[in-house]
């Protein structure tokens, strides 16, 4: 049963648990005039996310469906939510919808240029480019400028079953399951792009995997960054020798 919770106005986390992964497969669903569904999930994942967003809405309803890069649980079920709702568009990067959304999407999808806007009514989510952040090419965020909520795809990826939403520290997990997994696609322009983030202040950090965070978003970006940043310099210095 996925667990739904609230985290910031009109924006509500659903929640699957995996045990075998140790991991946490959020959902996002913007609850407005025109509801945006971020991350789909797994398409073995559908049944659960579905009657979750059933609870908070009329599925039929569903007008938005987005995601940061092109990634199984990502947008793995994004042709079931297309078949459930009619008026759904996908909305990826205008790489995504190129090299992936037109091959694989049964609808045409709307490509978001950098600093392009959806708006929900009463919500206005702007598209961020984060190439290879942490992976793939097409990848990004969106950020709500009025509440100040950054959906951050798989940014600050950690392990274990965590509260909806936290005030704690959310770096020292991310630079644990890093360690653990180096999923991310280390390059010299990382941690420029992670402060870029930092520079619109979010107040809510919505992660995919781990705990929504509450707080000065501004930093734990920073600290992120650094983290980085450290990465890079280390294997360009193993590199050189």
């Amino acid at each position: 049963m996925a667990r739904i919770d609230e985290i910031a106005p009109d924006l509500y986390r659903i929640c699957l648990y995996v045990p075998e992964f140790d991991l946490q497969f959020n959902h996002f669903l913007v609850r407005d005039d025109e509801p945006l569904l971020f991350h789909t999930g797994m398409r073995r994942m559908f049944p659960e996310v579905h009657d979750a967003v059933a609870r908070l809405i009329d599925v039929a309803s569903l007008r938005w469906i987005s995601w940061s890069h092109f990634e199984v649980d990502e947008c793995g079920a994004l042709n079931e939510w297309l078949a459930v709702a009619p008026r759904a568009v996908a909305a990826c990067s205008e790489v995504g919808a190129m090299v992936n959304l037109q091959d694989f999407a049964n609808r045409p999808p709307r490509g978001l240029a950098p600093g392009e806007v959806l708006e929900t009514g009463r919500h206005r989510y702007r598209y961020v480019a984060t190439p290879h952040l942490p992976h793939g090419w097409d990848a990004g965020v969106l950020f709500e400028e009025s509440t100040g909520t950054l959906l951050c795809g798989d940014l600050f990826t950690q392990l274990g079953d965590a509260a909806a939403l936290t005030e704690t520290d959310i770096v020292g997990p991310a630079v644990a399951a890093e360690d653990m997994f180096s999923y991310s696609s280390l390059h010299p322009s990382m941690g420029a792009t992670i402060r870029r983030l930092g520079e619109l202040g979010p107040r809510t950090l919505a992660l995919m995997h781990g705990p929504s965070f509450a707080g000065d978003g501004r930093a734990a970006l920073a600290a992120l960054a650094d983290d980085y940043d450290q990465r890079i310099r280390r294997r360009l210095a193993l590199a050189a020798e």
